[in-house]
């Protein structure tokens, strides 16, 4: 049975992603900023995350909010964090694959998260301890033993552009053996794909948490494992870590190999 934090969640996920699907047709119209070097965002993230953020504060009025783009409000033990667009430069030029992600993390810990797909109609579920869901059917990792033939995703993100070259003989190293990398432009997108199998494993660099709070959890709920590049833990999900961080997500086994692969290369030197 689905949580009740769940169902609000999913009640706010549509309510923005209704916001990202009007305003599709005017992509040209809309005021856009960069809040960094290559690192966007427009007018519809902030009416996205407003949307979200009116649907959570009616029913959790005394809940922390750390949303990309409004930033941190409140503190306390359980803190809503809110990606209302991610895949914001997919979104902006048309390519259909970005998503909203919502989390409540409980002191640091995602306990359970969504990943809403608009265009498709997908909502990604888990709760801490109770699984994860695709559209409510049990979604399970895929069950790959190694990269030999493995279905990578990765991103390039603008912040971590200094380490391009270790990342790109990383890729070189893994093509050797991999089937095929992709680079899709949504971290949380990228990890409920994982989940759901559609991926073997995930790695980047630079995400913060509302990129991966929701994600990271579906998949450990999925029977997944999520560590940064030297195989620790990932750190906590709300404002004490604020800072981008290196993930990797997939199956156990997957999991290893793919960490293993990034330190041996020199990727993760790149980042200490």
């Amino acid at each position: 049975m689905q949580k009740p934090a769940v169902t609000l969640m999913i009640k706010a996920a549509r309510a923005a992603g209704n916001v990202l699907l009007r305003n599709m047709h005017k992509l040209d119209a809309l005021n856009v900023v960069e809040k960094d070097r290559l690192d966007y965002a427009s007018e519809v993230d902030g009416l996205a995350e407003a949307a979200v953020i009116k649907e959570l504060r009616r029913a959790t009025p005394d809940y922390a909010i750390l949303g990309e783009e409004g930033g941190a409000q409140g503190s306390g033990r359980f803190t809503w964090v809110i990606d209302p667009l991610d895949g914001t430069s997919n979104y902006l030029h048309g390519f259909p694959h970005f998503c909203v992600s919502i989390a409540l993390v409980e002191n640091g810990e995602p306990i359970h998260g969504v990943i809403f797909d608009p265009l498709r109609n997908e909502i990604f579920a888990a709760s801490k301890g109770s699984g994860a869901t695709l559209n409510d059917k049990r979604i399970r990792v895929a069950e790959r033993k190694d990269l030999n033939g493995a279905f990578l995703i990765t991103g390039f993100p603008p912040r971590e552009r200094k380490n391009l070259s270790a990342q790109l003989k990383c890729i070189d190293a893994l093509l050797l053996e991999a089937e095929d990398i992709r680079r899709t432009g949504s971290a949380a997108l990228d990890l409920a794909y994982v989940a759901c199998g559609r991926a073997d494993a995930y790695f980047e660099s630079g995400v913060k948490p509302w990129d991966i709070a929701a994600g990271a959890l579906m998949v450990r709920e999925a029977g997944g494992k999520v560590v940064d590049y030297r195989g620790r833990s990932t750190g906590p999900m709300d404002t004490r870590g604020l800072m981008g961080r290196p993930l990797v997500a997939g199956n156990l086994k997957i999991c290893d190999a793919l960490q293993t692969k990034i330190v041996a290369t020199g990727y993760a030197n790149a980042l200490d």
